[in-house]
């Protein structure tokens, strides 16, 4: 993989100034094919997909086609028809936490490090419809208990409804061993749902080989514009899920007291649609599929190694999950005691240009359980990061820690 030559292919990064940008959990940089792909719908086809039927309707609709089958491609979809475009990987969860039908008592099993994304649904579904939200409780180094999730499992028996979890923390980057826990949860006759946020744009995410029955994730960490998602589900699934915008598109038909709803993907994809980043989204899966994930995930654990060696023996310093950065991705996050972590983050930036994110990252929980109410510092590599900028984050990062201390 040429990180050299990628980084020609963002616009920011080809700047004299070009920051360290190690915030690539929360949002990654956009090459020059996804901005161009956005600039020409609004300067020469800026129509109404799926509706009109003029020539800039029909571009648009046969642009948004192609993006959804290459979304089908790429995730190893059975059918384009089992792509859902959403706004994120939140609402995309919110669609199968408050399509599926509940009865009281039904349980769903998550992790003790779920996003928000993947906790609040289930949570308000507990206090609204009366579910049953589990935690499934990791080992001490925040790597999956597989022997605890089996006892939740057995213990739940026929009230197992749902197993939806991280498939890479956004907390730690530590991957949970998908395909084991998708069979444990089918042999329990409960559905998997997966928060992959965290690794679509990482690794190579099929959705067959996992025997998964929901993905969600989100486009805007894939190269992709800000306000895009994705949400797959088997076919059948999304045949009996109603949908959470309901509206213009998501029916065949409808009288004053008769409803007719579309058939998937249409059904969940109510009212005027983002085109632009619809059409993003192919552009950004084009650029994607032209590099091989596999290295990509490899590069991200040698600038980790790098970025972990740099600051592992700092005083007061401890990383979040296994020392092995092979263990954690591309993440390393780092908890600081009394240090202020927003204090670090802003320095960083200003004294050096390196961007990353401090806060509790959306998992509240797992802070608020252990009494980190500093929250962390976290730092996230991409495909266009270099060993220099690990270097260099490592290296300002330090300085700064002894200038607290």
């Amino acid at each position: 993989m040429n990180t050299k030559k990628l980084r020609e292919d963002f616009p920011t990064l080809r700047e004299d100034d070009a920051p360290a940008y190690l915030d690539n959990a929360c949002v990654t940089l956009k090459p020059d094919s996804v901005v161009n792909a956005i600039n020409e719908y609004y300067t020469l086809n800026p129509g109404c997909g799926g509706r009109s039927v003029h020539r800039y309707g029909t571009k648009v609709s046969r642009a948004v086609s192609n993006s959804r089958s290459k979304l089908q491609h790429f995730l190893n979809a059975e059918s384009a028809s089992e792509v859902v475009f959403t706004r994120n990987a939140t609402h995309s969860l919110n669609q199968v936490a408050h399509g599926l039908s509940w009865s009281k008592g039904d349980v769903v099993l998550t992790t003790d490090r779920e996003h928000n994304s993947n906790l609040v649904p289930w949570l308000q579904l507990e206090q609204e419809q009366g579910i049953d939200h589990q935690v499934v409780a990791s080992h001490a180094d925040n790597t999956f208990d597989m022997e605890a999730f089996e006892k939740s499992c057995a213990d739940a028996g026929s009230r197992l409804k749902l197993v939806s979890m991280s498939h890479v923390g956004n907390l730690d980057g530590v991957k949970i061993p998908l395909k084991e826990i998708s069979k444990v949860a089918h042999d329990h006759g409960a559905l998997v749902c997966v928060d992959g946020a965290q690794s679509t744009p990482h690794m190579n995410v099929d959705v067959q080989d996992l025997d998964i029955d929901f993905l969600a994730f989100s486009v805007h960490k894939m190269c992709g514009p800000s306000g895009m998602g994705g949400l797959w589900g088997r076919y059948d699934l999304l045949d009996g899920l109603r949908t959470i915008q309901a509206g213009g598109q998501t029916v065949e038909n409808a009288t004053y007291d008769s409803i007719k709803w579309a058939s998937p993907p249409g059904r969940f994809e109510g009212g005027l649609g983002n085109f632009a980043g619809m059409i993003g989204t192919g552009a950004a899966v084009d650029y994607l599929s032209n590099i091989d994930l596999n290295e990509v995930n490899k590069h991200e654990i040698r600038l980790n190694q790098i970025m972990t060696d740099g600051i592992k023996d700092l005083p007061g310093i401890e990383i979040i999950g296994p020392l092995d950065a092979r263990k954690r991705g591309g993440i390393c996050s780092v908890l600081m005691g009394d240090i202020p972590v927003h204090d670090i983050s802003i320095l960083l930036d200003e004294a050096a240009g390196v961007m990353v994110r401090s806060g509790q990252h959306c998992v509240h929980s797992w802070f608020n359980s252990r009494g980190h109410s500093n929250g962390s510092l976290r730092a996230s590599a991409y495909l266009y990061n270099t060993e220099e900028e690990a270097r260099l984050f490592a290296e300002i990062f330090s300085e700064a820690v002894h200038a607290f201390s």
